[in-house]
């Protein structure tokens, strides 16, 4: 009579973070709400109290749900094909945010090939054009708009291209660290992973700055057209996705440092982190090109 062994499977104890987590984002997208429609109003405080908090909640909650699972990793709880849930839920992520910007990167495409052209005459528009915007020309970037609002364009030889040579720096530097994980040399991981983070940094202390460049200098704001929204909403949430990515590898870094996680043969923690980096990288490259260049 044989035998058959099967591969355990952990399944972990009933937990309360994930309604934790839910109330969060429920003050978050509340607290926003309610505070971006209090603007007008100076003594309405509701709104950024209710959002602070949900950010605060969501921070305990992050440190303690990931703490939970880093400490049943550590105990040896998790199995090969748990493991493998977790890289399949990573790619499924990431695969989520690539629909996330295509989303924007299709509004993009849609005003520059669609609506500023039609603005201007194209597809039989050329009557409605004439009668409404009959002094309107269509040029990317939308540097005046139908009703007459001006702008000027960000050039991408200045600030722009220097963010574009940190981030495929970074990218180089973590591949680094992650080869020498894979070594086992625990100093040339801490050091260029360290590298990496204040990359990541330093791509955001220019990106405030070129935002202070565009307002004051540039004239370029939300209000100035569809290039000026455009502009903002890729750059902006790019730039949240290199702060949320900034803060994983810090967390990375601190958990090698103080804990010394992670060895040559179990550090997925650290490899989704890096397969996050890359992928916001790429984004950058294809928002340089799109955005700034062409």
């Amino acid at each position: 009579m044989t035998t058959t062994t099967h591969e355990k499977y952990y399944v972990p104890h009933d937990s309360a973070w994930p309604i934790v987590g839910a109330l969060a984002l429920l003050l978050i997208g509340y607290g926003g709400a309610t505070w971006i429609s209090q603007l007008d109003q100076p003594d309405a405080h509701t709104g950024p109290w209710v959002f602070a908090g949900g950010i605060s909640l969501l921070v305990v909650t992050l440190f303690g749900w990931f703490g939970k699972v880093i400490d049943e990793s550590q105990r040896g709880l998790y199995s090969a094909q748990l493991d493998r849930s977790f890289r399949q839920c990573m790619s499924w992520f990431i695969f989520s945010e690539v629909m996330f910007f295509l989303a924007f990167f299709g509004a993009l495409f849609y005003a520059r090939m669609v609506s500023v052209p039609w603005l201007d005459g194209a597809s039989n528009n050329a009557m409605t054009a004439e009668i409404l915007w009959p002094d309107f020309e269509a040029a990317w970037p939308l540097l005046k708009t139908p009703g007459g609002t001006e702008t000027q364009a960000m050039p991408w030889s200045g600030l722009p291209l220097w963010n574009t040579l940190i981030l495929l720096a970074s990218s180089v530097t973590l591949q680094v660290a992650h080869v020498a994980i894979e070594q086992g040399n625990r100093l040339r991981l801490k050091l260029f992973l360290a590298i990496t983070v204040l990359l990541g940094v330093s791509f955001l202390f220019l990106q405030g700055y070129e935002y202070m460049h565009a307002y004051d200098d540039l004239g370029l704001r939300l209000d100035s057209g569809v290039y000026g929204n455009t502009f903002y909403l890729l750059t902006g949430f790019h730039g949240l996705h290199v702060t949320i990515g900034a803060l994983i590898l810090l967390v990375m870094l601190l958990r090698i440092v103080i804990k010394d996680h992670f060895t040559a043969e179990h550090h997925f923690g650290f490899q989704a982190a890096a397969w996050y980096w890359h992928f916001v990288d790429v984004v950058w490259l294809n928002l340089f090109i799109f955005v700034y260049v062409l």
